[in-house]
């Protein structure tokens, strides 16, 4: 799940570091959809445009923590 996404950040990950440091970016399949001041912006674009599909959202930053998946932090499997 997610591995294309995941593939993208990573590749872009130090360019994207250099401009948008601390931002979120949002990554659907292979394509980078924007950058975002919140995570909550960020989510809301990805499901607006997504809906139930995967999408992937990560802030920019040097040190990577484990990956966000939406649907799980927000509780919306159980749904």
């Amino acid at each position: 799940m997610l591995e294309t996404e995941v593939r993208v950040f990573h590749e872009h990950l130090s360019e994207w570091l250099l401009v948008h440091d601390q931002e979120f970016a949002l990554v659907g399949g292979c394509e980078l959809l924007g950058f975002f001041p919140t995570v909550e912006s960020a989510l809301e674009e990805g499901a607006r445009r997504f809906g139930l599909e995967p999408f992937l959202v990560r802030r920019v930053e040097a040190r990577q923590p484990e990956v966000f998946i939406p649907a799980l932090a927000l509780d919306i499997l159980r749904a």
